[in-house]
């Protein structure tokens, strides 16, 4: 396609009142106002016709078939063929989930070696908002002819969808940290040795550990003081619940915090699958959905990531009476259930801590939520004007409730941990290494 650029379109309207002065004043030159224009339109057809034709260039597209929600990836796209101008700028039609609006616009620069080998080149780096399919459709190409007066546009459909699929990284980065070779066979693995209810081996008591566990039975039939050594149970069940609801779908730190509650189960279920624990994932919006299989092995993560691909955004308020009914009943032996949740009002609250009261009384039960940094912000922020004060103690209020609830959960012997929205992975394996430590499953 070729248009007409905003110089062209400005040159032919500044000789339109040019030739009517003229034409007023000398009414015989009545011929330069059509002369102006035609010699404006000679001008653009030689500039369309002169340097590169858009329909010799050939688009080479380099765009990943997955991604991670929040992760960054990169988009590359090269168009070369015969000559190419120096700069060209381009369009990108995409899923919102990629761009806001769906649109993206840059800029396309030439390089290579020699005129021959130059080719048009740009990388976008992206980060996807939520999970699904996210189709990048089309992309357009354009420059200026080298009087400046005719666009030259190229249309090129691409047509890839890319599967924007929970986030991984928390589990290579974290994963690799918490189970390096130094650390799981150090420190670490020392810890998790000494600190569990299964009786393990007799040691020689050194200075540091429980005095607790000393066996003074065998101390004094040794002759020195001897402790017992325990090791933190296997084969423990471990079912990560993950609420889908209206209110686990508003962003966290730009994204949804059912995208983090899932990016950090996976995280969680790794450290579980490692240290050999059943690990099931379970989630609920208004209806509760498919409990996996208990997985024991770590080959199994990747059912258990497809699993979690498949956890939708529901718009509407979660049952948590009828969810949790449901997965108590599909537990046929005491487990540890982690529930990544998120409550706003008190009756939604009441309602929840009603469900897991009953819960509690055969499982053990650790709710997850992630700290409204935005109400808090607001709640300290200083005002500077009467709706600033207003907001100021709404946002207090909405906190006392929330704090509120989640000594009601506790008062239940439900555990509940708030963590950062940037570390929840994190937080959420140290407090479950924490219980596997006391043994208390």
């Amino acid at each position: 396609m070729i248009y007409p650029t905003r110089r062209a379109i400005y040159l032919l309207l500044l000789g339109a009142p040019a030739a009517l002065l003229l034409g007023l004043a000398r009414p015989e030159l009545w011929l330069v106002a059509p002369g102006w224009i035609a010699v404006i339109l000679a001008c653009l057809a030689l500039d369309a016709l002169a340097g590169p034709h858009p329909r010799r260039l050939a688009l080479d597209a380099r765009i990943p078939h997955q991604a991670g929600v929040g992760d960054p990836f990169e988009l590359a796209f090269t168009a070369a063929g015969g000559a190419v101008p120096p700069r060209a700028d381009m369009a990108l039609a995409l899923d919102e989930r990629l761009a806001p609006g769906g649109r993206i616009t840059a800029t396309m620069r030439a390089g290579g070696a020699d005129a021959k080998s130059r080719a048009l080149s740009a990388t976008l780096t992206l980060a996807a908002a939520r999970r699904g399919p996210a189709p990048v459709e089309t992309l357009w190409l354009r420059w200026a002819g080298p009087l400046g007066l005719a666009w030259k546009q190229r249309r090129f459909p691409i047509g890839h969808v890319i599967a924007i699929v929970p986030s991984l990284r928390a589990v290579r980065e974290e994963g690799a940290r918490l189970f390096r070779r130094g650390d799981w066979f150090g420190l670490r693995r020392q810890q998790l040795r000494g600190e569990g209810s299964e009786y393990e081996a007799l040691a020689e008591y050194h200075p540091g550990m429980d005095r607790r566990a000393i066996d003074w039975t065998a101390s004094a039939r040794h002759g020195r003081l001897l402790a017992k050594e325990y090791r933190v149970e296997r084969d423990n069940r471990l079912v990560l619940a993950i609420d889908a609801g209206r209110t686990m779908a508003e962003p966290a730190g730009g994204m949804p915090r059912v995208d983090r509650a899932v990016s950090a189960a996976m995280l969680l279920a790794y450290a579980g699958l490692k240290l050999g624990d059943r690990i099931s994932l379970f989630s609920f919006a208004a209806q509760p959905q498919a409990l996996t299989p208990a997985y024991m092995h770590t080959r199994d993560f990747p059912a258990l990531q497809r699993a979690a691909s498949r956890i939708d955004y529901a718009p509407v308020e979660s049952n948590f009476t009828l969810a949790l009914a449901t997965l108590s009943a599909g537990l046929d032996r005491r487990s540890l259930i982690v529930l990544f949740t998120e409550f706003t009002d008190a009756t939604s609250a009441d309602l929840m801590i009603r469900a897991a009261g009953r819960l509690v009384r055969k499982h053990r039960l650790l709710c997850v939520v992630l700290r409204d940094e935005e109400l808090e912000s607001e709640e300290r922020r200083r005002p500077e004007q009467a709706s600033d004060v207003t907001r100021s103690n709404v946002a207090a209020a909405m906190l006392r409730d929330r704090q509120r609830v989640i000594a009601r959960l506790q008062r239940l012997g439900v555990e509940v941990i708030e963590v950062p929205t940037d570390a929840m992975g994190a937080s959420v394996v140290e407090a479950y290494l924490a219980i596997k430590r006391q043994g208390s499953l």
